[in-house]
C-alpha cells in the first residue's frame, strides 16, 4: 500500500516472486471510468474506489492461499474492506516523502495517474494503525532489501 509511485507494482512483484504466489497490480482492476478520471487529473472519491475495492477483495478470498497485491488502501476504511473479504490480509505500507516520489512520478511517462494528483493522495492518506496487521518500510532503499525487512517480520 502507498500513493502513486512509491514502488507498490515493483516492490509487490517481487514479494510474489519471492513467495511463489500470485500476483495482480490493482491499478489494473479499476474501471475504465476510474482511469480516466485520473487520467483527467481528477482525484477518485470513496464512491469512485468502492467497486474496485470489492474487485481486489474478491481477488484476495480467492487467493487466502497466498497473493500479493498492489493497492493504494490510503485510508484505514480501504482496508477494512479488504479485511472484509480476507480477514488475514497483511499490509506492506510503503512510506516515502513526497519530495522522493514526487520525483518518481515527474520520471514516469507510461502511467495513467498524473503527477498533479499526488497532493491529494498524500492528504487522503492514513498510515497504518498500530493495530493493523503489517508493516511500515521506508523506500529510501532498494526493492530486494524492502522485502528482506518485510519478510524478516
Amino acid at each position: 500500500m502507498g500513493v502513486s509511485g512509491s514502488g507498490k507494482s515493483t516492490v509487490g512483484s517481487a514479494l510474489a516472486q519471492r513467495l511463489r504466489v500470485a500476483f495482480v497490480d490493482a491499478d489494473g482492476l479499476h474501471p475504465p471510468a476510474n482511469v480516466a478520471k485520473m487520467a483527467a487529473g481528477r482525484p477518485l472519491t470513496d464512491e469512485d474506489r468502492r467497486p474496485w475495492l470489492e474487485c481486489i477483495g474478491d481477488w484476495l478470498a480467492d487467493h487466502r492461499d497466498g497473493g500479493v497485491v498492489s493497492c493504494s488502501a490510503l485510508k484505514r476504511s480501504y482496508r477494512d474492506r479488504l479485511r472484509a473479504h480476507c480477514p488475514g490480509v497483511e499490509f506492506l505500507y510503503l512510506s516515502g516523502s513526497p519530495e522522493l516520489i514526487g520525483a518518481r512520478l515527474a520520471a514516469r511517462s507510461d502511467h495513467f495517474m498524473p503527477a498533479a494528483l499526488l497532493r491529494s493522495q498524500f492528504d487522503a492518506l492514513e498510515p497504518l494503525g498500530a493495530d493493523e496487521p503489517g508493516r511500515t518500510i521506508d523506500i529510501d532503499q532498494g526493492v530486494d532489501a524492502i522485502v528482506d525487512t518485510f519478510l524478516a517480520g
